[in-house]
């Protein structure tokens, strides 16, 4: 192992893709514990951050993603629906709370927002924050001045990951450029912004190519402060629904590399998680993963629900990372199965048509 390119807390913005091949290509054993090293050296031990998402806009999304069942190209069985009102996103919210979440994410399937939608967004935003929890939102490509509106808003987060490495990605999307990604990442963080970015591995690419997103992700001027790593669920009607399944071995050292390479971001294990066994789950939170969504669904796709996870916290002696809550009225435990609303009624207008 050359560990001459491995400091435990140092970041670095210069990773070449046959350094990170080097460390794929390392004994599983001595991977895992150079990265939980990294990880005892900028983390609290045995803490994991823990995030709702919520579908504020599902379907019909003019993008070719491969790999996503909301496309409009792909027959998933999946409806269309409207922007969810303010009130049922802020309802979500509580509940999300209620149950243990410290950040509620909010993702709408655009391939950008109109203007006319920004009112709605920056109020979801203001709402979410008086209730004392960190706020993200992912709503595809923005522009300077959108990216500003959020932030002056107070958003916290912005997600939108690369998915995978830029030689690899044109296999996987051509309605959207790299480009344009790295654009809107940079729009995000002028505009005063903490960044979500990651990618997907299990989309039929090759070894490189998951250690080329890794370096495109840590040789960005500032890292991501978050960083989903997501192992694909393949869905019925989508291109990507019969690939051969990713080696669990794989998405464990994808984890561990993504720790080393970021050591002061939170590398969250996210979707995907439905399908793993607690063993494979305890391993990536071994390899440095200290972040998940927590509830029964990640936008479209199924989750282990917030019970199962805290039996496997408990199991594990995790503690869920807690922030400083700002008070608001007596709160009650709720049901949890919070993450997609697809009620339809008078108060939703279709964010889908054309202008």
């Amino acid at each position: 192992m050359p560990e001459s390119i491995v400091n435990n807390s140092q970041v670095r913005r210069d990773w070449t893709v046959t350094e990170v091949n080097a460390l794929f290509a390392l004994p599983f054993m001595d991977l895992m514990f150079q990265a939980q090293t990294v990880h005892r050296a900028n983390f609290p031990n045995n803490q994991v951050q823990v995030s709702t998402l919520l579908s504020i806009k599902t379907g019909a999304c003019p993008e070719d993603c491969k790999y996503c069942p909301q496309s409009a190209r792909y027959d998933t069985g999946l409806e269309k629906e409207t922007l969810m009102e303010v009130e049922k996103v802020i309802k979500a919210a509580k509940d999300a709370k209620a149950t243990g979440s410290t950040r509620f994410c909010m993702g709408a399937a655009w391939k950008n927002p109109k203007q006319r939608d920004m009112p709605y967004l920056v109020e979801m935003i203001k709402e979410v924050k008086s209730l004392g929890l960190e706020s993200c939102m992912t709503l595809g490509s923005l522009d300077d001045h959108q990216a500003q509106q959020l932030s002056n808003a107070g958003l916290d987060y912005y997600n939108h990951n690369l998915d995978t490495s830029p030689e690899y990605y044109g296999e996987i999307i051509t309605t959207r450029s790299y480009q344009e990604r790295l654009d809107t990442l940079d729009n995000v963080r002028s505009a005063g912004m903490k960044v979500c970015s990651g990618g997907i591995v299990g989309l039929g690419e090759e070894g490189k190519d998951r250690s080329g997103l890794l370096v495109q992700l840590a040789n960005m001027p500032v890292q991501p402060e978050s960083v989903p790593i997501n192992k694909l669920v393949k869905v019925k009607g989508t291109p990507l629904e019969n690939v051969d399944d990713l080696d669990d071995f794989e998405f464990i050292k994808t984890i561990a590399i993504a720790r080393i390479l970021m050591p002061k971001s939170h590398v969250r294990l996210s979707a995907g998680r439905e399908d793993m066994s607690e063993q494979t789950q305890a391993l990536c939170f071994m390899a440095g993963a200290n972040s998940i969504f927590y509830g029964c669904k990640l936008l479209t796709t199924a989750n282990p629900d917030e019970n199962s996870d805290m039996r496997l916290f408990n199991k594990l002696g995790i503690n869920k990372e807690e922030i400083n809550f700002s008070p608001y009225e007596t709160e009650k435990k709720v049901d949890a199965a919070i993450v997609r609303h697809a009620e339809k009624d008078e108060l939703f207008y279709d964010a889908t048509s054309q202008l």
